[in-house]
């Protein structure tokens, strides 16, 4: 495992200026970012914006390890509606763009609860955009009969796998889904809940099974940051430093469980 540690943007809100965020987690110790901001909206980033993240990025010495994409509300690559459909493949281009400009392969989506027709022809349409730009899409795990789906279809060059913990925490199934795919893991969201709500709570907090998801992940494909897609709101924790202190010490104590499990 790569000896660094990745911390989610919004872990106060996932709107508005980043840079105050951004200062903090790198002041936390964070090599890394997952970029969160406008992951749920129709927002489309210009150029301009793009490069002041990469200015603000270098500033407080922090990288993208990956980037958490959008289907929109109005733009919606899984929209039936035609328009919807093709106004939400820009928005994944938009994205697979930022991601490149800022030196960054993975971006993150969520999929619709069935395969339609309309959303594998937005994925065959971006296939080759994403390709052009060596940028991968991570599914992130919430049906694993579609994502088995969609792997059966689309190679590994193109399309993989991002396991959130605290889904498959919900899931009975979660760490034995993860282990039939380990092998097309890019992306990993790590966080706790209590088995029933999806909590965004700091590792170690809840009912997750971590020494199992170490011993996965460590016999896994992937190679790249621990990233924590934690949330300050539910955490009982009011001071932004603290709360980025603990989501840190979590986050050091999984890494080294990874590396033990992988020596």
């Amino acid at each position: 495992m790569t000896a660094c540690l990745s911390m989610t943007t919004d872990y106060v809100t996932a709107t508005g200026d980043p840079e105050p965020y951004l200062r903090q987690i790198s002041d936390a110790g964070f090599s890394h970012i997952h970029w969160c901001h406008e992951w749920s909206t129709d927002y489309l980033y210009p150029d301009a914006e793009m490069e002041r993240i990469g200015r603000i990025l270098k500033k407080y010495n922090l990288k993208l390890l990956d980037l958490h994409a959008s289907s929109g509300v109005l733009k919606n690559w899984a929209s039936d509606d035609e328009t919807e459909r093709k106004a939400g493949e820009v928005l994944v281009q938009n994205r697979i763009h930022m991601a490149e400009k800022l030196n960054c392969d993975v971006i993150i989506m969520h999929v619709p609860e069935k395969l339609t027709d309309s959303f594998l022809k937005s994925l065959d349409s971006l296939e080759t955009y994403a390709g052009e730009r060596q940028v991968r899409i991570a599914i992130e795990n919430g049906s694993f009969n579609i994502i088995n789906g969609l792997f059966s279809l689309y190679a590994p060059h193109y399309l993989g796998l991002c396991y959130d913990a605290g889904h498959g925490n919900l899931d009975e199934n979660g760490l034995e889904n993860l282990d039939r795919f380990k092998e097309r893991l890019l992306s990993i969201h790590l966080h706790d809940n209590d088995g029933i709500r999806d909590l965004h709570n700091l590792l170690f907090s809840g009912t997750l099974d971590w020494k199992a998801l170490a011993k996965l992940i460590a016999a896994s494909s992937y190679n790249r940051c621990v990233n924590m897609e934690v949330v300050i709101y539910n955490s009982g924790i009011q001071n932004e430093a603290l709360f980025l202190e603990k989501a840190f010490e979590t986050g050091t104590v999984f890494s080294k469980m990874i590396a033990e499990y992988r020596e």
